[in-house]
């Protein structure tokens, strides 16, 4: 039976995707590490601040996994969220797992915490990119309703690879975002055939911009993390000048409105 990707919760996803009952989980909600200015400001904080991170076995390698919880400020980045991020990235650099996936769903972050939550994805793109020249593949599954903007767009695009079902969406702007700065007649984010023709899975596979792309299925997800774990992918001159060229070839096909 499929079980949506989409549906489940942060932890559903990795008890799933996981092999059963591998999965130990760093600062958990008993530890109530909170983000301190989200109390300040009279909003309520959650007690994983939105991620969950740890260690599991996948297909009988060690790797460590981390999800975003999108039921928790769309899975926005603030000071703690990006530092449980960081700090798990880092440890993967001692401890040398077969691979890093992380779970995307993210909004990207939160305004309530602007600066710090800035500083904090810098942060993260730093670790990745640390992470896959020390030759750990690095792995990006999205899927979620709220997709991966922002901030952890960038961090998805740094990654070895990224996986995406045609539910997920990546993009820097997201579409209310650009509404907002421009207005409707630019881009109008209740359309939804729009959002998901330029944000959509769909269109990130077939512009070359994921390495894969699967069904709304957990399973499909953890078929593709698997065969993910013995291809990575290290920076090279070589790797940069390929990405270049895509991005050559894509403004050269792109009409430019003024």
């Amino acid at each position: 039976m499929n079980i949506s990707y989409a549906e489940c919760t942060a932890r559903e996803r990795l008890a799933r995707l996981c092999d059963t009952d591998s999965f130990h989980e760093w600062l958990p909600p008993s530890e109530r590490l909170t983000s301190p200015h989200l109390a300040q400001l009279g909003v309520p904080s959650s007690f994983d601040d939105g991620v969950v991170i740890g260690r599991a076995q996948l297909d009988g390698h060690t790797v460590f996994v981390g999800a975003q919880e999108g039921g928790f400020m769309g899975g926005g980045v603030g000071e703690v969220h990006g530092a449980k991020l960081v700090g798990w990235l880092r440890r993967a650099l001692r401890e040398r797992p077969a691979g890093v996936v992380l779970l995307a769903e993210s909004g990207g972050v939160r305004l309530h915490e602007a600066n710090a939550g800035l500083i904090a994805v810098s942060e993260v793109m730093r670790a990745v990119l640390d992470v896959r020249a020390a030759g750990i593949p690095v792995i990006v599954l999205i899927g979620g309703a709220n997709g991966c903007f922002g901030g952890m767009g960038l961090v998805a695009r740094c990654a070895d690879h990224l996986v995406i079902s045609e539910t997920g969406r990546l993009a820097m702007s997201g579409p209310e975002v650009i509404e907002a700065s421009h207005g409707v007649d630019e881009f109008d984010s209740r359309d939804r055939a729009l959002v998901w023709r330029t944000t959509g899975g769909r269109h990130r596979a077939e512009s070359g911009d994921c390495d894969r792309l699967v069904d709304d299925d957990v399973a499909a997800f953890r078929a593709a993390a698997i065969d993910s774990l013995n291809a990575s992918q290290p920076l090279t001159m070589a790797s940069l000048e390929a990405e270049h060229a895509l991005l050559a070839a894509r403004l050269a096909t792109t009409p430019l409105h003024p």
